[in-house]
């Protein structure tokens, strides 16, 4: 498929003009979103640009939720164990005062804005017939999802948050929280809806989700609430077979890029065949992910490497599968350096561990990966959602329902690297959902899932999962590896931006 360039870069200089943590006014005046199809196309590319911007997706909300996943340290603002970023957030104690919590607020809720005026300003074709009007509905039904999708973001980071589900006016500026329940009361609504709208190849272009990027949504909603507390769940519903049922609607409609390693060079893996959810960057309109996620100087030009994996979990995956060429793709501990030609060493290469800088390998997939490379902006894409989460998602729903299939859709994943599903698989249903979690993590390390999946399934899974076998490594080299708090208050939310809490005459905490 070919690489999709918004043409909302020309409208980039009036779209933002306000850093306010509250949703920005309609970035295009009313009479023109409703003037034409193509009108339509561009405020849709505005929501996607504010998901591309720093505050969001192109820096901060990766850096916030993989870092303090529970997964990572990292040598943001000093290549140490103390520095301001690991004693708050790589230590799963988080600061409501962090630049890094305050830019993510912001982004999601600039994001939510947009779609807030989108959808209250087309207006629904009930029986669609011409391309124009297929466009229109289209471009609904895709803010209705991302609408659903930021809100979902929102609900798990935060738990109760404001829900804006209107254009901001002076009477509405200060708004209290919402219950979490109502929160994913309003995801489902939205989710539906844009079941119902979203056109896929009839609607607006390549590049953009088709309906089925709705289904993998929905699924995932239902997956959290089935091991939500009861406060959130309808007890009347079955969450694990709902989950199933949305899948399974985008089961076979994509399928696996036939390299893995692919997927994350360059270019090379925009817009394939495995993408449901990506985001496209430009220059111009780029992801910061080259400048902040290569390895430090990996490349020709400048990259400072935020991102370290902790040693216990490139350890488990090395142990789990020695020969899985994953491991070269997500991780890397040595190269050339391309300031000054030294070799840099750490981690597995090193074993040493004689100062933070070497202990630990780096994540790899997310930036550039060309040594010669010489600039910081990119074009390659970030994929939110790919086949090969769905195909997990199935396995480890099948396992929950106990209905047959939940090995055939994890062996599909791994036999695309040359793969069989370990013993853990084989050892009854406790034992393959221990198996299938972490499969999770080393086929989707760093993709911006880890902080949700590592605490889907509560505290205690987090706390025996993740927490206590990194703080049993950390006994062994306290100069390197930092603590993680184990205080459940502290663990399972990020604390509300003060910048909000100061502006939202509502909030108090």
């Amino acid at each position: 498929m070919k690489n999709f360039n918004f043409t909302f870069l020309i409208i980039l200089g009036i779209l933002f003009t306000s850093c306010s943590l509250e949703e920005e006014q309609p970035f295009l005046p009313n009479e023109n979103v409703y003037s034409s199809a193509s009108n339509a196309t561009s405020a849709l590319f505005g929501i996607y640009e504010a998901m591309v911007q720093y505050e969001y997706y192109g820096n901060e909300f990766l850096f916030l939720t993989n870092v303090n996943s529970g997964l990572m340290v990292t040598r943001r603002t000093g290549n140490n164990k103390n520095n301001s970023y690991n004693s708050t957030l790589s230590s799963l104690n988080p600061t409501s005062g962090l630049v890094a919590i305050e830019n993510s607020w912001i982004g999601i809720y600039q994001t939510i804005g947009r779609t807030n005026d989108v959808i209250n300003s087309l207006t629904v074709f009930d029986n669609p017939i011409t391309p124009d009007e297929l466009v229109i509905n289209d471009v609904i039904g895709q803010a209705y999802f991302l609408r659903a999708f930021n809100y979902f973001n929102l609900v798990r980071l935060w738990g109760e948050v404001p829900l804006r589900i209107t254009p901001t006016t002076t009477e509405t500026l200060h708004l209290a929280k919402s219950p979490i329940k109502d929160i994913y009361a309003q995801i489902i609504i939205d989710v539906k809806r844009a079941q119902q709208l979203m056109e896929g190849i009839k609607g607006v272009a390549v590049g953009t989700p088709k309906p089925q990027a709705a289904d993998m949504l929905l699924s995932k909603v239902y997956m959290t609430l089935a091991t939500a507390s009861s406060d959130a769940q309808d007890s009347s519903l079955n969450y694990w077979q709902l989950a199933h049922d949305e899948a399974i609607k985008a089961y076979e409609a994509y399928n696996l890029h036939d390299s893995y390693d692919d997927l994350f060079l360059g270019t090379e893996g925009n817009n394939t065949e495995e993408s449901i959810f990506e985001l496209q960057s430009v220059v111009g309109a780029t992801l910061d992910h080259t400048r902040a996620f290569t390895p430090n100087w990996y490349t020709k030009a400048a990259t400072f490497g935020w991102f370290k994996i902790n040693i216990e979990n490139y350890d488990l995956h090395a142990a789990t599968y020695p020969s899985d060429p994953r491991l070269a793709t997500t991780y890397v501990s040595t190269w050339t350096r391309g300031n000054n030609g030294s070799t840099e060493k750490s981690y597995p290469t090193n074993k040493a561990r004689s100062s933070f800088g070497n202990s630990f390998p780096y994540l790899f997939k997310l930036g550039s990966r060309d040594a010669n490379n010489a600039v910081r902006e990119t074009n390659k894409n970030f994929k939110i959602y790919r086949y090969a989460d769905l195909l997990l998602m199935l396995s480890e729903i099948s396992n929950e329902l106990q209905n047959g299939q939940e090995i055939t859709y994890v062996s599909e994943v791994l036999d695309r690297v040359g793969l069989t599903p370990h013993v853990g698989y084989a050892g009854g249903q406790d034992s393959f959902r221990t198996a299938i979690m972490r499969e999770y993590q080393f086929e989707l390390l760093g993709e911006g899932h880890d902080w949700f999946n590592n605490r889907r399934r509560g505290y205690n899974y987090f706390l025996n999962t993740i927490i206590i076998p990194h703080n049993i490594v950390e006994k062994d080299n306290e100069s390197v590896d930092v603590k993680h708090a184990t205080d459940e208050t502290l663990i399972m939310y990020i604390p509300m931006a003060v910048a909000e809490i100061n502006a939202n005459n509502e909030i108090s905490n």
